[in-house]
């Protein structure tokens, strides 16, 4: 496994893997990795010739109050893993690589940034734009791999993709789940014991919505009040919003009348956590 932290190095090497007709995948990560990059890592692994992951704390995506210098780091720890789990090259920049003198190029989407997390995270996502389009102009990957869990973030890139005619293909993959059903996140590190227990409340908010299904309530208020109380009823959380969207546009509906997806964001403590859940709807 090879590491780069240059982007000229890392660049003229995928250059050379190219020229022999080799197929890259490719995994952007923050780092702090744990099984749920490792499922993007083998799935590229096995579609691909080369699998490349980034490590790449991105200060453009953090607001001025949010967690940039305590966010979770372990490089040797991370390197463990991607060695085991077949990765063949880790991309690892300092900032100051990635972000030069003088950088003053965005990369902005309208509308589906400006829902969900963008409504209390403003600048997140024109962060997550500008740094994947620059990985994936430095990577030039065939396949880059996303995990479902940052729903938003996997629309905002396959929509940034389709309208800026980028050549790759991009591969959302499904949520890793603890065996209680906690979605995998490196922000989980943040939680105490009782707080662990209280952010099952994201999870178990599904069957809530499953069994309102069952009953016939198909008006988003009455579903989104119903999961409010459930998450509410645990202690030490807060939520920030609770959406019933449309799985393409993220725009909100008003009925469970066609596919839908229900998304979370709930502090619990102080880590704020995600889930969401698609939701197929069946008229037969």
């Amino acid at each position: 496994m090879k590491i780069f932290n240059k982007i000229t190095d890392i660049k003229a090497e995928v250059k050379k893997l190219k020229s022999e007709g080799k197929a890259v995948g490719f995994v952007p990560t923050m780092g702090f990795l744990h099984e749920g990059h490792m499922s993007l890592v083998r799935e590229s692994v096995s579609n691909n010739d080369v699998t490349v992951t980034s490590i790449f704390v991105n200060p453009t995506q953090f607001g001025p109050t949010e967690d940039l210098a305590a966010y979770p780091r372990d490089f040797e720890r991370d390197c463990a893993m991607l060695d085991k789990n077949g990765a063949d090259i880790i991309f690892h920049p300092e900032p100051s690589e990635i972000y030069g003198e003088g950088f003053c190029t965005k990369v902005e989407l309208s509308g589906i940034t400006e829902v969900l997390c963008g409504i209390s995270r403003p600048v997140h996502f024109a962060g997550v734009a500008t740094v994947v389009t620059k990985l994936f102009n430095i990577v030039n990957p065939d396949r880059a791999y996303f995990g479902s869990k940052d729903y938003q973030q996997l629309q905002v890139i396959r929509r940034m993709v389709k309208d800026l005619n980028m050549d790759v293909e991009v591969v959302g993959m499904p949520i890793i789940r603890e065996a209680d059903g906690l979605a995998m996140s490196s922000r989980n590190v943040y939680l105490g014991a009782q707080e662990r227990r209280s952010a099952l409340a994201l999870s178990g908010s599904f069957k809530v919505v499953e069994d309102l299904l069952k009953q016939g309530v198909t008006d988003s208020k009455t579903i989104k009040e119903k999961i409010a109380e459930f998450i509410l009823s645990h202690p030490h959380t807060r939520i920030d919003y609770i959406e019933t969207v449309h799985p393409e546009s993220l725009v909100s509906v008003d009925s469970a009348e066609a596919d839908f997806v229900v998304a979370l964001a709930v502090y619990v403590g102080k880590a704020r956590l995600i889930d969401n859940r698609y939701f197929e709807v069946n008229h037969a």
